[in-house]
């Protein structure tokens, strides 16, 4: 029996712990580089961040803006007078690919808005490249983690307005009923949902923020139909007689 196969076994079994420390340490230092990074955003501290990136760097913000770093640079100034904000990095997790790194977090934010506390989170991936013996961040992107709205209360009557049967094509249908006060919705051969009101005739399920039902009225105040709503966009259905 050859003792290559065994050698080589041996060689990986100590290699691997070896790669697996380094990739923590690098994801450690990393993930400090970037809580520096942060904490430089509300004083507005453009050398950080200057100095931890590339100059061809792609960074895109929640608010879908793509900006070259000395687009970010301009931006980062300290925040207004009555504002008071903080960021946790949490959540890191990196991936190494030789001289490149890829990671995503959670940007955890708590902003003091004239005495009012902001909470907000955003994940957040960040690529970073090794060159001349340091990490650059050469890319970065950023959405916002959505949230349920507040429920409201509405009326029994006004509940009662939206029951019926609403109709997308002739073989897709959905169902709205109340029940002890509160507003169900299902759509054929699909699962039973709570709607709940964000206001009058505007509505969300739980666990999905992107999401609404926009009830339609007539000029007489009927209920004609809905709109699922996704980013702006409808999808109508109308109210079967």
């Amino acid at each position: 029996m050859s003792p290559i196969p065994f050698l080589a076994g041996v060689a990986l079994l100590i290699a691997t712990p070896s790669r697996s420390a380094d990739d923590a340490a690098l994801a450690a230092e990393l993930k400090a580089k970037t809580q520096t990074l942060v904490d430089a955003i509300a004083p507005g501290k453009t050398a950080t961040w200057q100095e931890a990136t590339d100059p061809n760097l792609v960074f895109v913000t929640e608010s879908n803006e793509v900006l070259t770093r000395t687009d970010l640079l301009k931006e980062l100034t300290p925040l207004p007078k009555g504002l008071v904000g903080s960021i946790k990095v949490t959540d890191y997790r990196l991936l190494r690919h030789g001289n490149t790194a890829v990671a995503t977090y959670i940007a955890d934010e708590t902003l003091d808005y004239h005495g009012q506390i902001l909470k907000t989170k955003f994940r957040t991936t960040d690529t970073w490249y090794y060159e001349d013996r340091s990490w650059k961040m050469i890319g970065s992107m950023t959405l916002a983690v959505l949230n349920d709205p507040p429920a409201i209360s509405l009326p029994p009557s006004m509940l009662d307005e939206y029951v019926g049967s609403y109709e997308l094509t002739p073989d897709i249908h959905y169902t709205v009923r109340v029940d002890k006060g509160h507003l169900f919705g299902q759509r054929e051969g699909g699962k039973e949902v709570e709607l709940q009101a964000e206001a009058p005739n505007l509505f969300f399920v739980a666990g999905s923020p992107r999401s609404r039902k926009v009830f339609y009225r007539d000029l007489s105040g009927r209920v004609t139909g809905f709109g699922d709503r996704r980013e702006g966009q409808d999808i109508k259905w109308k109210r079967l007689p």
